[in-house]
Parts: C-alpha cells; sequence; structure tokens
C-alpha cells in the first residue's frame, strides 16, 4: 500500500506527518509525505519557528511526484490539520489527480477544527471550507466528537444523536466515518469511546480515559485506521486494532511523563497491536 500524506511536520516532537509516518511504515505501508509547514514544533507551546509552506509550493511537490509516474501506485491521500484556505484547493486537487490515475484510490480526511475543551482554533474560514468543499470529496473521514458536530450542524452527545449525525455527514459524501473522542453520558466514569460507520455497519469501543492531553495522536489515529481499513475492508477489525495501538501510545506516554507522544518506543504496538479492546456493533 502506498499513501500520500499531505500534512504539517514538525522537528521537535510528533505531530502532522511527523505523527503519521512512522507508525504507517512500521505496519508495512510506503508513506509519500509532502509537508505543509516545516515547524520548529507544534503551536500549542505558544511560540514556534519555521515556515509555513506556501499552497503552490505544495502544489510543485505533488506535481514533481506526479512527473515521476507514481500517482497510479496510490492508494490513499491522507490529510489533517490545514493552515490556510489555499492548501485546500491543493488537496482537492491532488485528491482528483491521484483518482484520475487510480480509480480504486481513496481520500481520507481527518477534518481538524478543535474539540471540546478548546473549541475551535483553526481560521474561521477553515470548517467552513471543511464541511461545504473537502468533506464532500473524501471517502473516509475522522471527526472527533465536536468536528463531527460542526459537520453535521448538531450536537451529538448520546449514542443516537451522534449516529444521527454522521448519517448527516455521511449524506454528504464520506461512506465511512471514525468519529473520536465520543463522550456519552451514560457511560461508564473513566472512560472514552470511538466509533466507526460504514454504509452496512456500526461499530464502538470503550477504553479507559488516559489524563493526558496528547497533540499528534489523532494523526496517528486517522493513519492507521485508514490504513487497516483499506488493507482488509473489515471495519471492526480495523477500528479494534487503530484502538489497541492509539490506547498503548497514549499510556506509555503518560508513564514516561514527557510532554511529546512515544512515538518510536511504543513501536511494537503498531506492527502488533495486542487487541485488547473489543468493538460492539450497535447497528
Amino acid at each position: 500500500m502506498k499513501i500520500l500524506s499531505i500534512q504539517s511536520a514538525v522537528a521537535y516532537g510528533h505531530v502532522g506527518n511527523s505523527a503519521a509516518v512512522f507508525p504507517l511504515q512500521r505496519i508495512g505501508v510506503e508513506v509519500l509525505p509532502v509537508y505543509t509547514v516545516n515547524f520548529s514544533n507544534h503551536t500549542g507551546y505558544g511560540s514556534w519557528r519555521g515556515p509555513l509552506i506556501s499552497p503552490d509550493d505544495v502544489r510543485e511537490v505533488i506535481t514533481g511526484i506526479e512527473e515521476r509516474g507514481v500517482l497510479g501506485e496510490i492508494d490513499v491521500v491522507l490529510s489533517g490539520y490545514q493552515g490556510g484556505e489555499g492548501i485546500g484547493d491543493v488537496i482537492l486537487d491532488a485528491v482528483a489527480r491521484v483518482k484520475a490515475a487510480n480509480p480504486t484510490a481513496v481520500y481520507s480526511c481527518d477534518p481538524v477544527m478543535g474539540n471540546a475543551k478548546s473549541g475551535c482554533f483553526v481560521a474561521p474560514a477553515i470548517p467552513v471550507l471543511l464541511r461545504e468543499r473537502v468533506v464532500p470529496q473524501a471517502d473516509i473521514i475522522t471527526p472527533n466528537q465536536f468536528e463531527l458536530g460542526f459537520l453535521a450542524e448538531t450536537e451529538p452527545d448520546d449514542l443516537a444523536s451522534t449516529l444521527a449525525a454522521v448519517d448527516r455527514v455521511r449524506d454528504l459524501g464520506p461512506r465511512t466515518v471514525l468519529v473520536t473522542s465520543v463522550e456519552r453520558p451514560d457511560r461508564p466514569e473513566g472512560t472514552i469511546e470511538m466509533l466507526a460507520v460504514t454504509d452496512d455497519e456500526a461499530w464502538i469501543v470503550q477504553t479507559p480515559r488516559i489524563p493526558m492531553k496528547a497533540n499528534g495522536s489523532g494523526d496517528v489515529t486517522a493513519a492507521l485506521f485508514t490504513a487497516h481499513y483499506r488493507a482488509g475492508g473489515d471495519v471492526a477489525d480495523a477500528l479494534a486494532k487503530t484502538t489497541s495501538s492509539v490506547f498503548d501510545l497514549l499510556q506509555r506516554t503518560h508513564e514516561s511523563g514527557q510532554p511529546e507522544l512515544a512515538l518510536v518506543e511504543s513501536q511494537e504496538s503498531y506492527a502488533h497491536p495486542r487487541m485488547q479492546f473489543t468493538p460492539t456493533r450497535v447497528r
């Protein structure tokens, strides 16, 4: 499998492509990373250095890849945080080019906007861009519950309203939706869930909640779920493998006491997930 991953990059820490590429490589996926920024560290530190790469320069890199004649070999285009409106056009153009070269390729979009605690942390135009132009072109999307609510123009909280919100978003275009950070009011205290929905089925999985903020964990989740689902076509299996790997990554990071993901130290968790969590079918 080959994935064209158009995302940010940092020198210190693990977000964007700096979070997604290594876990994908560790499970045997060939990744073509294209960077949208090249920062010293993620912006959550409050200060950072390095360039925001212009949409024209990002497009040039993709054109160079196209000139090597490999777009027809790409199985997935993966995108995450979009720093500006212009990059959305570049990503959609890349998706169109890849699908023209390989009609079986899919586009997986992590529609990064914010979360329930912090609210929206992207430029005001980005959520509208994602909902109106980007998400309708995606085959797979991986929003958290907060982002799902914006895309569906609802406020999902329990399972029924979350499934209804997923169906509204699927009507926009994407056939597969992974919802992360699902927090139902009736769930056991100290737990958190992920929900995966396709045309034919819906599955939910519950894990203990690890009390930490982990920048980049969503990027790892989107990458692993996309790769597992694309490889096997079994959404429940992809959900179980992804959940197991990401939980172990977060647990190891929490135990380390370090501010950045223990990405390299957790590599066996990607290659050989312990499968300690079993999804439950809810539809």
